[in-house]
């Protein structure tokens, strides 16, 4: 089964939202509008809540998500605002699926702050993202210990911790960075693996010199099914700097 690497909703540049904007995200009517889209499963629903010049990427990528998702469940909701002003909403996804004989569920949310003219996405930005994927009749329950911002040039850690310890159970796992082009295009990494303890997968790496973001891509194979998961991080330069302080 496919690593799903994003949400649909993708990513594209953001400009300063406008007074329309701002206060059809303060009313929630436009998070309701793009809830009820997603779910109606109609790429002309989606083009009523969203701009035609962004409507044929995200088209794609929706029908992309859906195929292999048939079942998707979509919430969005108004989040807190930013400190520089701008509103944000909380999109949230949960489905199940099916493929060679394998049960997937998976469970994500991203955080987007979004521009909108006339009752339409014309902009966004993701600010934070993190999804998870199992697969098997008893899915392994896991969390994951990483941070949404970090400082340039700085150590952090990856962790996708089992809850509960497999004792002598072999696990095997690795993580591998997104490139902008991966997510673009939902493309979907090999990720080379080694033998892990039971307690899941930890792993340390290094932020960039310069601020942005990365995205990271985890598998963890245990007795019973696979565990992916993907993470968007934050690289600023000053604390400070991050959006959503």
């Amino acid at each position: 089964m496919a690593l799903v690497t994003a949400l649909c909703i993708g990513v594209a540049p953001l400009q300063s939202p406008g007074r329309a904007g701002t206060e059809a995200l303060a009313s929630g009517s436009f998070g309701q509008r793009l809830q009820s889209a997603l779910n109606s499963g109609s790429e002309q629903d989606l083009g009523a809540v969203v701009s035609p010049e962004l409507l044929p990427s995200l088209g794609r990528r929706y029908q992309s998500f859906r195929a292999d998702f048939p079942g998707l469940t979509w919430a969005v909701q108004p989040s807190e605002p930013l400190a520089d002003g701008r509103s944000t909403l909380l999109v949230m996804v949960n489905g199940t699926t099916t493929a060679q004989g394998f049960s997937y569920q998976l469970q994500a949310q991203e955080r987007l702050a979004i521009r909108s003219d006339a009752g339409r996405l014309t902009a966004q930005e993701v600010i934070a993202q993190e999804s998870l994927l199992r697969s098997g009749k008893r899915p392994l329950r896991v969390s994951l210990g990483i941070p949404d911002v970090v400082l340039t040039g700085s150590r952090y850690d990856i962790d996708l911790i089992v809850e509960k310890p497999l004792g002598q159970a072999m696990l095997a796992g690795g993580l591998i960075e997104l490139s902008d082009q991966q997510l673009a295009t939902l493309s979907r990494p090999n990720l080379q693996l080694a033998p892990l303890g039971g307690g899941g997968l930890f792993k340390s790496v290094q932020a960039p010199q310069r601020p942005g973001s990365q995205t990271w891509a985890l598998m963890l194979v245990h007795p019973d099914g696979i565990v992916t998961a993907t993470k968007r991080v934050q690289i600023v330069s000053n604390i400070n700097d991050h959006p959503q302080i």
